[in-house]
Order: structure tokens, then C-alpha cells, then sequence
């Protein structure tokens, strides 16, 4: 095993590659006392179907749809869209203000009938479904857009207001910044090399293993070196794949174990229903080259010491550059520890007895 440079707790400043970024850590301020704000958890008791829900099987919407009767995921057009087919938004040639018309569309994606079955309450054929699911979608929109994003932001924390476990897919006839910022770097990275940036990474940091969460044959998971939230987590395939629709079969089976043990893993850490903003990357749908590309996913939650203690991204985050206490190795380390069961199972295993 290969050990990381710069493990320490004096103050340092980490590299991002994929966007070109530092982020300052300073791991002492985890002594300090903490007097601030809290959140409440959130364990909650729903129900499998819930006759009020916009988004359960059967239910009226509040455009006035009515969605089937469902049975797994389900997808339809997202009934207030960010991004319109036919958007008139108006363009800017002034430097000071520049404007130009953007075209898209947005999606809801429901990732099963049962109100209550977030993404680790899934069993491993549910979630492979939901992989399927996004690629599918990917391919589909891919036909008439460059970009599609497939996101969740789970929590009332993340400013999810609908508790129907969910997702979104957002297409766009143009690339957004992030997108555009790791395919620059990307595209950099493989110039001077030679190399795909993140096969390289992904393979480094099994090497290592210090900040790895979960990993399969296909499917590697860390807390990445550059990690700016505390828990931030990067999924990654071990091979070069460009996009969601390119998973063979086996990758999508050990995809969905994988998405099982990660996010398992997060409810179990604080034993609440840990809530994040995940979403895939992966090449652009335009005629390019893309080899330079690898698909992978990003995880920013941000609780911090507790189920009530969160990270807030304010001050010098805001107004220098990304800062973070606790080390990429140790929330790592937290998180490899998690058991595999789900502590809502073993609760109920612990009530039943």
C-alpha cells in the first residue's frame, strides 16, 4: 500500500484535478466546541402509499395528471420545469451583460411505488431497476440534447420538499459549468498524459486505500482527496466507461450493490435518513471525441458531527476557497466501518425480540 502525502493536522491545501480547484483543511478545528445551529433527524414513520402525495401511484398531481398505478420507477415531465422545448429566454451580445437562449427539458423520476423506500431501503433488483431507469433516460434524451443531468436531492435539508423517494433528470441544449469544468480538465489531463484522469485515480486510490468507502470488481467508492463536504463521496467504475447507457449487465448488477452499501452506509453513520445531493457526470452527448471522459457520480451531504450538526458553506467558503475540518482518510474511515444492514432493520429486528 501506497501511503498519502500531507496526512497531518496542521492546516494544508488539497488539489481538485477534475475541476481545477483547492480546498483548504484544517483537521485541528475538530477540538473546537461546537454551540451552533442543529437540525432535527429525520426518522420518519411513513407510509407505503400515501393518498395526499403528488407522487404516489394513483394520486392526482398538482398540474391535475393523474399517475398510473405504478409498480417501480417511474418517469414523466416534470409539471414546472427549469428548462422548456420551445424556451424564447432572449440573448446578449453586451460583455457586461451577456444573455443567450437556452432550450431543455426536466423530468421527475419516482424510484419506486412505495412512499416510504428510499434508495438503501431498495433491495439490490429494486435499485438495478433504477439503473436501468437513468441510463434509458440518458439514451433517450441524448438523442435531441447535449447534456443530460441525472441527479437526487434527498432531504428537507437539500431543499427537497416532497418526500416521495425521488429523483430528476434535467436536458439542456448547452453544457452546464461543472460539466464544463471537468471536461476542460479532463481533456487537459489526457493531453499531457496520455491517460484517462479518473482511471488513473480510480486505480491510485485502490492502491492506497486510505479513503476508499466500498468497492466491487467494477465499482470503486472514496472519500476523494479533494473532498470539500464533509462526507462528500466519488463513485467511480474501475473501467474506462463514457456514459450511464454503456454499463454492460454486470456493471449495472455490482452498480446497485454498490449504491445499496454507499448509501446504507450514510443512514447508518448518524442513524437518520442522511440527505445529500448526488448526481452522475458523464460525457456529453455531441459528436466529439470523448475518450478523455470516464462516468462517475458525486455525493455532497452535509451533515458533519451528528444527525443535527451540518456543514454551512459561508465566510471564507464563500468568499476565499472550499474549506474542511475533518480529513478525507478519517470520514472515510467512519464510513468503511458502517455495517452492511440497514439500522431501521435492525431497530425493528431489536423490537421484534
Amino acid at each position: 500500500m501506497t501511503e498519502t502525502p500531507l496526512i497531518t493536522d496542521a492546516p494544508h491545501r488539497r488539489f481538485n484535478p477534475l475541476k481545477g480547484e483547492w480546498v483548504l483543511v484544517s483537521p485541528h478545528r475538530n477540538k473546537r466546541p461546537w454551540q451552533g445551529k442543529t437540525e432535527e433527524p429525520t426518522v420518519s414513520d411513513l407510509p407505503v402509499h400515501d393518498p395526499a402525495c403528488y407522487l404516489c401511484a394513483g394520486n392526482a398531481r398538482n398540474s391535475g395528471a393523474t399517475n398510473p398505478n405504478y409498480k417501480g420507477p417511474y418517469v414523466f415531465d416534470n409539471d414546472f420545469p427549469a428548462l422548456m422545448v420551445d424556451g424564447e429566454g432572449g440573448t446578449s451580445d453586451d460583455p457586461l451583460f451577456r444573455a443567450e437562449n437556452v432550450r431543455g427539458t426536466a423530468r421527475v423520476m419516482c424510484f419506486s411505488e412505495r412512499h416510504n423506500a428510499t434508495l438503501p431501503e431498495l433491495s439490490a433488483p429494486e435499485l438495478r431497476k433504477v439503473v436501468d431507469f437513468w441510463a434509458a433516460q440518458v439514451s433517450h434524451l441524448g438523442e435531441d440534447w447535449n447534456w443530460v443531468a441525472v441527479f437526487e436531492n434527498k432531504g428537507a435539508v437539500m431543499g427537497c420538499s416532497q418526500p416521495h423517494p425521488h429523483g430528476q433528470i434535467w436536458a439542456s441544449d448547452f453544457i452546464p459549468n461543472e460539466v464544463a469544468a471537468e471536461d476542460r480538465h479532463q481533456a487537459d489531463w489526457m493531453a499531457r498524459t496520455g491517460r484517462n484522469m479518473l482511471v488513473d485515480y480510480a486505480t491510485a486510490e485502490s492502491e492506497r486505500a486510505d479513503r476508499i468507502v466500498a468497492e466491487n470488481d467494477d465499482w470503486i467508492v472514496v472519500v476523494p482527496w479533494w473532498a470539500v463536504w464533509p462526507f462528500e463521496t466519488l463513485l467511480l467504475p474501475r473501467a474506462h466507461v463514457l456514459r450511464l447507457p454503456d454499463l454492460s449487465d454486470t456493471q449495472r448488477d455490482s452498480l446497485a450493490a454498490i449504491l445499496k452499501r454507499l448509501t446504507t452506509a450514510y443512514d447508518n453513520l448518524f442513524q437518520t435518513e442522511f440527505p445529500y445531493t448526488m448526481g452522475w457526470h458523464g460525457a456529453p452527448l455531441t459528436d466529439e471525441d470523448h475518450s478523455h471522459w470516464q462516468l462517475h457520480a458525486h455525493f455532497y451531504p452535509p451533515l458533519l458531527r451528528s444527525a443535527t450538526v451540518r456543514k454551512f458553506m459561508v465566510g471564507y467558503e464563500m468568499l476565499a476557497e472550499a474549506q474542511r475540518d475533518l480529513t478525507a482518510e478519517s470520514a472515510a474511515q467512519r464510513l468503511r466501518g458502517q455495517p452492511d444492514e440497514h439500522f431501521k432493520t435492525t431497530l425493528a429486528k431489536g423490537a421484534a425480540e
